[in-house]
């Protein structure tokens, strides 16, 4: 049974907006764009003409690297515009609410107040390793509620979901809840990816982006997957022309086969650091735990957490604190070899200094 039906009535029977035909080898007088095109444009494609309407090529190119169909795929602004389009499409304001386990990724938060989507959050404990309790997301929902984001890995906590729950947690919200699996982070871990059930629950929907295992944050290109006809109901929604031609010639160009192969040594070289950097940290006397990671980040609980700021700010070296949240706990994004050496003087000085 499609999920489509879950999405707000006014949404179900929208139609994209119908942009000027582009077709290749004519004369465009149909769009109100200048003929003139930027001389120092070093782009295949001029900048005096708009971008397609929807990027096919690199639509095909992300399908075949998440493992879809194309039109199973809608390519957005960042993994974020994803979650806004979903929360819109999906909650209607002031009726409907969408579910969380806590702590997780603020901008499912921040999206939902600006719906007016209420946001149900069921915390996980640091006692637990931030583990996610299926059968309490499950009773935690009710009829109202139309989306469950699982991070996973989780950010901050860098816990992913196992398997065996996602499919638990699908079976049971089967024909009333979509089921939104954020893999921002997957590449660092060891699981598989979520859209190889798509088959079997079409109430499955996943994030992925390219901002961190393929280095492109600034590019700000992501992607949904799932259903199509749910894919068609947000490509409705979303604005035309939404990638810019500059970000798509760039992701293009990274994902063919030598940027592919960067990313991957990248990656390598990262997981092996995020290991190298718990246990160093792990070892420190005001450290007073290292959470296990399968993202680019860990989090640590310290016994100042300002203090351990504060030192780290004085060298030019920014964390981030999730005091408000977590009492004690900083988020440590894994840098370069360089940079985590830096990180490791820092924290080492400041256990002399407490000697």
């Amino acid at each position: 049974m499609s999920i489509v039906k879950l999405a707000r009535p006014e949404i179900q029977g929208l139609r994209p907006y119908k942009a000027a035909v582009q077709v290749s080898n004519t004369i465009r007088l149909n769009a109100n764009e200048s003929p003139i095109s930027a001389s120092m444009s070093p782009f295949r494609r001029p900048l005096n003409r708009y971008p397609e309407i929807r990027p096919n090529l690199l639509q095909v190119e992300l399908a075949k690297r998440f493992g879809c169909q194309q039109d199973e795929l809608l390519i957005t602004r960042g993994s974020s515009e994803a979650i806004d389009l979903l929360i819109r499409v999906f909650c209607q304001a002031g009726i409907d609410n969408l579910l969380t386990p806590s702590p997780s990724f603020e901008m499912y938060n921040h999206y939902a107040v600006v719906q007016g989507a209420q946001h149900i959050q069921v915390a996980t404990s640091a006692d637990d390793d931030f583990t996610v309790d299926v059968d309490a997301l499950i009773d935690a929902c009710n009829d109202n509620t139309k989306l469950i984001f699982v991070c996973s890995p989780n950010n901050p906590t860098g816990t992913p979901l196992p398997r065996k729950d996602l499919v638990a947690l699908l079976k049971a919200r089967r024909d009333k809840s979509a089921v939104v699996v954020d893999e921002a982070y997957i590449e660092f871990g060891t699981d598989e990816s979520a859209i190889n059930l798509f088959s079997e629950f079409p109430n499955l929907l996943v994030l992925r982006t390219l901002s961190k295992a393929l280095g492109f944050a600034g590019a700000r290109c992501g992607a949904v997957a799932g259903p199509a006809d749910v894919i068609a109901m947000l490509d409705a929604v979303q604005a035309p022309y939404a990638m810019a031609t500059p970000v798509v010639e760039c992701v293009e160009d990274a994902l063919q086969q030598d940027g592919v192969a960067r990313a991957e040594a990248a990656i390598e070289n990262i997981v092996a650091e995020r290991r190298r950097l718990t246990t160093a940290i792990a070892s420190l006397s005001f450290v007073d735990k290292v959470w296990p990671s399968s993202a680019n980040f860990f989090l640590m609980r310290v016994n100042d957490a300002e203090h351990v700021m504060q030192h780290c700010s004085d060298r030019h070296i920014l964390l981030r604190n999730f005091g408000d949240k977590l009492p004690g706990c900083i988020r440590v994004t894994v840098g370069s070899r360089d940079e985590n050496e830096q990180l490791l003087a820092a924290l080492n000085s400041l256990q002399e200094s407490l000697s």
